[in-house]
């Protein structure tokens, strides 16, 4: 096994939290030393200072992507922070729906992972709306670092159990059997999300539209305060 020696952590983990904003303690020197010891042998490095200047001298973006989807953990779930959905549904939506009057509903997506969260969000609104639904124009923009994570996302196709926590009419309604193991999202509800890589630590935001509402506590934990 390639070692990681501190002051390799130090400066790696400096460059990511500068250029991503993840906050990448000492505690994870071991898991960095793992999840990259496969890049690190592939690609023929002897040390992670090889590697840290493979990173920066590449200028194609694909050591940074791969870096990223290493790195990053993606862990997420349906209904994950079950009380902030919650709140959105019996809140937000109906002070929404009464203050947005052009009926042009916009919400960020910040760190959306595998897509649970943003196609939750989806759910939410088709249910909420119910038949009002053809009057508003509704679009969930869901962002991520990891390409691995957005494709994931962008197929929508999720193990059955990982379904388990959601309402029966929603496993009904808003999902169809892909094979055995897996079902998938049904097409109305992935048309009313749009996924894109996006680094938060970007200094502009190429948005045209605010956002009524911006879900990014599932990012925010993996930021320090400074970067928050």
């Amino acid at each position: 096994m390639i070692k990681i020696t501190e002051e390799e952590f130090l400066r790696l983990s400096a460059y990511i939290k500068a250029n991503y904003g993840i906050n990448l303690k000492k505690e994870k020197e071991m898991l960095v030393m793992g999840r990259l010891q496969n890049v690190l042998i592939e690609n023929g490095f002897k040390s992670f200072t090889d590697y840290y200047q493979y990173i920066r001298s590449d200028k194609t973006g694909k050591a940074v992507n791969e870096l990223i989807n290493k790195i990053t953990t993606n862990h997420t779930f349906f209904m994950r922070e079950a009380d902030h959905f919650c709140y959105f549904r019996d809140y937000v939506l109906p002070y929404l729906s009464r203050a947005v009057r052009d009926k042009d509903l916009r919400i960020w997506s910040a760190g959306c992972s595998s897509g649970e969260e943003p196609y939750t969000l989806a759910m939410l609104m088709e249910e909420y709306f119910d038949k009002e639904k053809v009057w508003w124009d509704t679009k969930i923009l869901a962002t991520d670092l990891s390409s691995k994570a957005l494709s994931k996302a962008i197929l929508g196709i999720y193990k059955k159990e990982a379904l388990d926590s959601l309402p029966p009419n929603w496993r009904l309604n808003y999902f169809k059997k892909s094979d055995n193991e897996n079902s998938e999202i049904v097409d109305k509800i992935k048309k009313e999300v749009i996924f894109r890589k996006f680094n938060l630590m970007e200094e502009t935001f190429p948005f045209k539209k605010k956002f009524h509402v911006i879900f990014c506590r599932n990012v925010m934990i993996y930021f320090d305060e400074e970067t928050k």
